[in-house]
């Protein structure tokens, strides 16, 4: 779903779970998550205040820099059972 938001930024929960094929209230919780996280943040949209506009977070958070930053080459090789770096790309 991040990688959704931030493909997609400006977007509202609705839009997101449209997308995404989860339930809204799904995407309602995991937006919540992450905004405490400090990944997200949510701005009321121009034309209706009370709707919601999810973004990326412009600074990334103490807690999200460590994730980020993580080099996860080993992982993949592992789970796809080979180091070949084209198909660790994808």
């Amino acid at each position: 779903m991040a990688s959704d938001i931030a493909a997609h930024p400006d977007s509202a929960v609705g839009e997101i779970a449209a997308r995404t094929r989860l339930p809204q209230g799904q995407v309602f919780t995991a937006v919540a998550r992450l905004r405490e996280a400090g990944s997200v943040q949510t701005v009321p949209a121009p034309a209706d205040r009370c709707r919601m506009l999810v973004r990326q977070a412009v600074e990334t958070s103490e807690r999200v820099a460590p994730v980020r930053a993580t080099d996860i080459t080993a992982a993949l090789a592992s789970a796809l059972g080979t180091d070949d770096p084209a198909r660790l790309r994808g």
